[in-house]
């Protein structure tokens, strides 16, 4: 389910050497719920934990898929990524410190967990449980880590300290990493000379998340504007439609897109919306190869999401088989005058309540820009959160109201008149443990050991689950974290019904994630298809462009008027201007 090779390839290839440290940054996002910039010390070492033990099982199911030893299962490791980012160099690192004591461990029969516990990649607390992914040791876990202890006893790797480690501490490197990190953290683009939040660069929030700017040196050049002057001397909103017919002396954009009603479409989403993604080929020894991962350092400098392939602003063609295409594709075929007119405004972890530390990245001016169709879809983390009781931490009915109030009426000063609002709600979570627990994990599928039960207890015991709440054998816990998304949904449903704003008419939708489990059905598809398989939790490719189908199905049926009219010209357009530049 990784984009097509070629097609990353040559998009990576644009970059230059500044961003060879954006891994850096990026490892330390993940999409579960919160900030983990605010997240004490104990979460991070209880994901080094998480990291450690994924690393551990890989260089093991490695070793056992080739039937080798595991210093060469290591050095296969390291040979399969990529020079870009480090990736490789910090690899071969990471073997010479602590290789020579994975080795001895491995050798004397203890797994991932024991290994990772023994390098004291996780300080086990007084009274806190153990955590641990794979079924514990037939011995009792106290003999069993003292054993592993001793076999490491002499060992200088476990004076070894973590703090200081992080290649962004290095003073040549501190002020890029500084910048990749505000860029990120303000979920605007990294490069941008313009600073018109439109760049030519694919990732750390370029186009991969927003149409590609067409000239990054003139910051009134880009996207979704009006054209200035109908476009008769340059592209001034990226269009592709610019210049005058010779035959009747009437500038193009005029001839063809005058009275279209161009519009935009504009996501304030989640991880579900930037589409999170972590490729099984990463972890799955067994299908492992060179090509694994050539795609790892795009993923990381877009934070492990994929808004390229997305359901809503996706613009590549998708890389599932399935004929569904992205909002934005649609959006373009019906009108070619929206071409590049699309905005990814998601990130990991975002919800009602956070939103406002990124909404001021959304683009759109007054006066200036086509109306937008916005979309508002934190479906998952007003009611998600890794806590060991999440019930406290989730959203309240009142608390939603006020944060969604206060977004729409940001929207309401910045969107021209004549755009939409469409409120989605929350989706009913209770599928994922249902579809889910007794099937085998990537990772538990060479020895049949670890289940999406198994995954899911873990991290909840590390408390760094992207949704405690529905990833719990707890059903009473499922239920009321279901029964919570409900009032939500609710809540944003009497909104769209009582509210008005002067700059856009507002609407709700349900996530009815069971209307695309019966239509995958309908296809021979089950329903655990439809979910991330490395998370456990996020909707895949498949079920986001699924979505896109039914969202279109709807608006046409009781909201046409959102989607704007057919322009008659655009065979005219594409004979004239080809591709429009492409994306």
């Amino acid at each position: 389910m990784h984009p097509p090779v070629g097609t990353l390839r040559a998009q990576e290839d644009r970059g230059n050497p500044d961003f060879t440290v954006a891994h850096v940054v990026n490892l330390s996002l993940c999409p579960e719920t919160g900030d983990r910039t605010s997240r004490p010390k104990h979460h991070q070492t209880l994901q080094h934990l998480e990291g450690c033990v994924l690393v551990v099982s890989v260089i093991e199911q490695l070793a056992q898929v080739h039937n080798s030893t595991v210093q060469a299962s290591m050095e296969r490791l390291c040979s399969y990524l990529p020079e870009k980012l480090f990736l490789k160099t910090t690899c071969y690192l990471v073997i010479d410190k602590f290789g020579s004591d994975i080795i001895k461990l491995l050798s004397a029969d203890m797994n991932a967990d024991v290994v990772c516990h023994t390098l004291e990649f996780c300080k086990q607390n007084t009274g806190q449980p153990l955590c641990h992914l794979y079924p514990l040791p037939k011995e009792t876990w106290k003999f069993t880590l003292e054993k592993a202890r001793r076999i490491v006893k002499k060992s200088p790797i476990l004076r070894y300290s973590r703090s200081g480690s992080d290649i962004c501490s290095l003073p040549i490197l501190a002020k890029i990493c500084q910048k990749i990190k505000s860029a990120i953290e303000q979920s605007v683009p990294f490069k941008d000379v313009d600073s018109d939040k439109y760049s030519v660069f694919p990732t750390l929030r370029g186009y991969h998340w927003r149409g590609r700017d067409c000239n990054d040196s003139d910051e009134s050049v880009y996207p979704g504007r009006r054209p200035d002057n109908w476009d008769v001397h340059q592209d001034s909103n990226c269009n592709g439609i610019w210049g005058i017919d010779p035959k009747d002396g009437i500038p193009y954009e005029k001839k063809f897109c005058e009275g279209s009603q161009p519009r935009g479409i504009i996501l304030l989403g989640d991880s579900a919306g930037a589409h999170f993604h972590i490729s099984p080929e990463w972890i799955t020894a067994s299908q492992m190869s060179l090509n694994s991962f050539i795609n790892l350092p795009t993923a990381l400098t877009d934070e492990l999401d994929w808004p390229q392939l997305s359901g809503v602003t996706g613009f590549l063609d998708s890389t599932v088989g399935i004929e569904e295409k992205s909002i934005y594709l649609r959006l373009w075929k019906r009108n070619h005058c929206n071409h590049r007119d699309y905005q990814n405004i998601s990130r990991n972890g975002a919800s009602s309540r956070n939103l406002k530390k990124f909404i001021e990245s959304l683009s759109r001016n007054k006066m200036l820009d086509y109306p937008a169709i916005v979309i508002y879809a934190m479906i998952g983390n007003d009611v998600c959160n890794g806590k060991s009781d999440p019930v406290p931490a989730m959203t309240t009915p009142e608390k939603l109201y006020s944060n969604v109030m206060q977004t729409l009426k940001h929207l309401n000063s910045h969107l021209p008149d004549g755009s939409h609002v469409i409120l989605y709600g929350l989706p009913d979570g209770t599928f994922l443990w249902d579809n889910l627990h007794n099937r085998y994990h990537p990772l538990g599928q060479l020895n049949k050991d670890v289940t999406y039960a198994h995954l899911y207890s873990f991290l909840n015991c590390l408390q760094v689950s992207p949704c405690h709440g529905w990833m719990s054998s707890n059903k009473t816990l499922r239920t009321l974290t279901s029964e919570r998304a409900e009032q939500l949904s609710n809540t944003l449903k009497k909104i769209a019904a009582s509210e008005k704003f002067t700059n856009f008419d507002l609407f709700y939708m349900d996530f009815a994630f069971h209307e695309i489990i019966q239509e995958w059905q309908k296809r021979g598809g089950q329903p655990w298809q439809l979910i991330e398989p490395v998370d456990g939790f996020h909707p895949n490719e498949v079920a986001l462009l699924l979505f896109a189908d039914r969202f279109w199905e709807k608006v046409q049926l009781q909201w046409p008027q959102i989607l704007g009219k057919e322009n008659p010209f655009n065979p005219k357009i594409k004979q004239v201007f080809g591709d429009q530049g492409g994306h």
